[in-house]
């Protein structure tokens, strides 16, 4: 079974929370609960340095949306549609995208999917308004912190009864 998660909760104007991840399956393990509370038109910013998990939390993602063929980064193809049994998902690597016609070349079916794009940080806010952004950190211990930074919307669907949240 994947390790447990602890996650500390911080207020600002778009929630954040922090949550300690120890291994790669508890990796997966996150991302599959993520994807449970996403619907079609959703986009998920991953955000970290090279081996921070990116591609792990996909994995299990995917999982999440029933999507049974593997994951693999994205890296030469820059975007992969993958069919799965809730939502395909699009499995897009933004590294080497940077202006809105790039993008636009990709003919993404963002609005019939659940898009997550890796190095998303200069992109995604041109394929959603509202994206979710997970930004991953790998510590000196080979654990990792995930921060999610989320709108009031997507807080709401994270933690309805805001006591909890449905990640932990």
């Amino acid at each position: 079974p994947a390790a447990p998660l602890r996650a500390r909760r911080r207020t600002g104007g778009r929630g954040s929370g922090v949550i300690e991840v120890a291994t790669a399956a508890a990796m997966r393990d996150l991302g599959e609960r993520l994807a449970s509370v996403c619907m079609v038109g959703d986009v998920i910013a991953l955000e970290g340095e090279l081996g921070a998990g990116k591609t792990t939390f996909t994995q299990g993602f995917a999982v999440g949306l029933g999507v049974t063929e593997p994951i693999t980064s994205p890296t030469f193809v820059i975007a992969r549609v993958h069919p799965g049994t809730r939502t395909d998902l699009v499995h897009v690597d933004a590294y080497r995208v940077g202006t809105r016609a790039e993008l636009d070349d990709l003919d993404l079916p963002v609005e019939r999917s659940v898009t997550v794009v890796e190095w998303g940080g200069d992109v995604v806010d041109l394929l959603a308004a509202d994206p979710l952004v997970v930004h991953l950190v790998r510590r000196d211990d080979d654990a990792r912190e995930v921060r999610i930074t989320a709108s009031a919307a997507w807080q709401s669907r994270l933690a309805p009864d805001r006591k909890s949240t449905r990640l932990n």
